[in-house]
């Protein structure tokens, strides 16, 4: 037993890998993905190395506020831009102005003038790169058919992620040893335009959205993003603790200089090794998330990647070597690829399609204020308390708050199973093979309960069609004219082809046995089964051929074909 659960978590932990690898439009869409984050690593490094020349600790946390303040204002102002058209396009223009403000960034720096210049790029940089994960984020779901697939998505972006926050410092501190920060950031500059390049080439069916308003109200629209998170109390669960872990990431862009400066003595270069240190712990998480893709348990495992965003720091405070900050610092990147695989996927899976954009729009908002405001607050407590108080103030947040929210998160887990059968469900009616995830899962959230009785009908032949249905439980048959045409089980689905072809129902369906049925009412069912290319001519194919399996060998005196 335990030999063939190992086995089959093996299985799935590649599985993981492969599918999106043999998705030419997941593939692109990851590569890109690596290389825009890579640039933002990099970027990072090079910025905090700039500002501390210029004013030291509390410069490096005042540039990380006045980085994130715009980005965070105009973050949910644009996010709605990615909810209307092809998401793709607003990532390929994000990459392009990225690309243009580093570059710049790097003149500036080699020519030796006024660093308030880089600063005012690197908010233009940092602008663009708050839309980049919000629209990427929202297209993932797009690019997937189910939710392990948009799972392992995730997982496989964690591992990128990952691998960016290891390359990305890496690169800075070979590039520091050697050259200077002009060449960091014209390589994060490549990084970008690299990033965009990836993106042209996506080609995918778009699941249907509202078209853009004649005149347009960015404000208006953005509130709706705002909506969806405080209507759900789990999504402002999720987004509250990543504001948390937010918190310490802007934490973390002050205290690894002043760790590696003051408290380590490693120079300029320790920086680097630190944030490589968190680089090299995210690579192997996300390589262990990947056993993890299928478990049913993203929310136990959101709550231990938000505690581990904080505890190495608490304890780095406590144990100030070298040796000690290396590896501690490394599960910090074991915490972010947790966060990563499990945040992203609940926020996709709870959220629906037409505001998922402006939903990751908001906790892109809440990243990057609180990602200043924790710059701030380390810089702060490093002048007033000394970077070992600072360390363990800042370290302790995130686990707290992780126990605290324990309970709910196992809460969610749950209510993600009960989502996951619903999807199952509904995923084996032939019907509804070719949605894309964000529509089926439309569709599942619609879904009510219906029972019936043992001898009861659930329709007549002749009545009027105001639901679809699908048998969750039990067994009925379905009635042309009279004699019994075929039985039904779970799994089954009935009654379409009154709500596609607006005819009164062809068929009488009786329950054999006690019924539980799922039902979906006509506006839900055809504004996703027609809205969409694919599924409508899936179910256009299938009503035809259930009025032909349906038909009787001889239909008497021409009478209309039983169906349903």
């Amino acid at each position: 037993m335990g030999d063939g659960r190992r086995r089959g978590r093996l299985h799935d932990a590649a599985a993981a890998f492969t599918s999106n690898w043999r998705n030419p439009n997941l593939r692109r869409a990851q590569l890109s993905f690596l290389g825009a984050w890579t640039a933002e690593w990099a970027f990072t490094v090079a910025l905090g190395i700039v500002a501390y020349r210029d004013g030291g600790a509390a410069a490096v946390g005042l540039v990380g506020l006045l980085r994130m303040l715009p980005s965070a204002i105009l973050a949910p102002l644009l996010s709605p831009i990615a909810d209307r058209g092809r998401r793709e396009r607003v990532l390929v223009l994000v990459s392009i102005v990225r690309g243009v403000a580093t570059a710049g960034a790097a003149v500036v720096v080699a020519l030796a003038w006024p660093t308030v210049v880089v600063y005012v790029l690197a908010v233009l940089s940092t602008i663009a790169a708050t839309l980049y994960r919000p629209a990427h984020s929202a297209l993932l779901p797009s690019l997937c058919t189910t939710g392990h697939e948009l799972a392992s998505a995730n997982m496989v972006r964690g591992l990128l992620d990952s691998a960016a926050t290891l390359v990305g410092p890496l690169l800075a501190a070979v590039l520091l040893q050697f050259t200077g920060v002009d060449v960091v950031f014209a390589v994060a500059a490549a990084a970008s335009f690299l990033a965009a390049a990836l993106l042209v080439g996506l080609r995918y069916d778009a699941p249907p959205r509202p078209p853009a308003p004649s005149r347009p109200n960015l404000v208006a629209e953005a509130v709706e993003g705002v909506r969806a998170v405080a209507r759900d109390r789990d999504l402002l669960l999720i987004l509250g603790l990543a504001a948390a872990q937010a918190l310490t990431r802007g934490a973390l862009t002050v205290l690894s200089v002043v760790v590696a400066i003051e408290l380590l003595g490693t120079g300029e270069p320790g920086v680097g090794a630190l944030m490589t240190s968190v680089g090299v712990g995210a690579v192997l998480g996300s390589l262990g998330a990947s056993f993890l893709v299928g478990t049913g348990r993203l929310g136990a495992w959101f709550a231990v990647g938000v505690a581990l965003w904080g505890l190495p720091l608490a304890l780095v405070g406590l144990v100030p070597q070298q040796s000690a900050a290396l590896g501690l610092l490394a599960f910090i990147g074991v915490g972010n690829a947790l966060i990563d695989v499990a945040g992203f996927t609940l926020i996709a899976r709870l959220t629906p399609d037409e505001v998922l954009g402006r939903v990751f729009g908001v906790l892109e908002s809440l990243v990057a204020v609180f990602i200043g405001i924790g710059a701030v607050v380390a810089g702060v407590l490093v002048d007033g308390f000394g970077v070992p108080a600072a360390l363990i103030a800042v370290g302790l947040v995130c686990p707290v708050l992780a126990i605290v929210c324990w309970p709910r998160l196992r809460t969610l887990d749950r209510s993600v199973d009960v989502l996951d059968a619903d999807v199952g469900l509904l995923r084996s009616v032939p019907m509804f093979g070719s949605l894309p995830l964000p529509s089926i899962e439309q569709l599942a959230r619609s879904l009510e309960p219906v029972a019936v009785d043992a001898g009861a009908d659930v329709f007549r032949q002749g009545d009027a069609g105001d639901r679809y249905y699908v048998v969750e439980s039990g067994a009925a048959d379905v009635l042309g004219d009279g004699r019994v045409i075929t039985t039904l089980g779970p799994g089954d689905g009935f009654g379409e082809i009154a709500l596609l072809r607006r005819t009164p129902r062809t068929a009488t369906v009786t329950a054999r046995t006690a019924l539980s049925l799922r039902a979906l009412r006509p506006e839900r069912f055809l504004t996703v089964v027609l809205g969409y290319t694919a599924s409508a001519r899936a179910a256009s194919d299938e009503v035809d051929g259930r009025l032909g399996r349906y038909s009787p060998e001889e239909p008497p005196d021409g009478g209309p074909t039983p169906g349903t």
